[in-house]
């Protein structure tokens, strides 16, 4: 660098209010880019869908499916149904508890979980199978604490227990992992 010939001139020398008119006019760029969005710009989550300005999604319906019961021609009776977002995709399932309809005994119950139709209008689908009818349970206590199904399953110890009166009983939770759900069994006691 080769040394000026005269005297430094006034508008070379920094001060401290020319820093600090600097730092004031690049702080006041960045608060308007800030707040200014285009007017298609909306939220979005890791998905890519809409954020919470985005109407909610109605969770599937139970009486809009077709369970493999068979009824010999009896209707269907939804006894507990749950919803929520249960394996985090940004849409609600439903877990129902359904079984035929009867007057006498206690036909076998099947626990669902049901997801949204695969095209628009369309009937919501059987995703996963908790408990199969052809088990000849029953459920109490159903419910939905977070993410987690939970529900008592009663059973029979042998063919000659009358159907009204379960004498085996294990509390289970259903979650999803890795891709599917996993049924966690309670304690061994009297169990199924």
């Amino acid at each position: 660098m080769q040394p000026s010939a005269g005297p430094a001139l006034p508008h070379t020398r920094t001060r401290t209010v020319h820093w600090l008119s600097t730092a004031a006019a690049l702080g006041a760029v960045v608060a308007a880019v800030a707040l200014v969005q285009p007017a298609d710009a909306s939220p979005k989550d890791a998905h890519g869908t809409d954020g919470p300005s985005a109407a909610p999604v109605a969770a599937p319906d139970p009486h809009a499916v077709t369970y493999p019961l068979d009824c010999a021609g009896a209707p269907v009776d939804v006894l507990h149904q749950v919803s929520g977002d249960l394996d985090g995709d940004g849409r609600p399932e439903t877990v129902v508890v359904v079984r035929c309809t009867t007057d006498t005994g206690t036909p076998p119950s099947g626990v669902f979980v049901l997801s949204a139709p695969t095209k628009a209008g369309g009937a919501p689908r059987i995703a996963e199978t908790l408990v199969p009818p052809r088990e000849q349970r029953s459920i109490t206590d159903f419910r939905l604490e977070g993410r987690t199904v939970k529900a008592t399953v009663l059973g029979y110890s042998s063919d000659t227990t009358p159907r009204c009166c379960p004498d085996l009983r294990r509390n289970y939770s259903w979650e999803w992992r890795d891709g599917r759900y996993v049924a966690l069994p309670g304690a061994m006691a009297n169990s199924i």
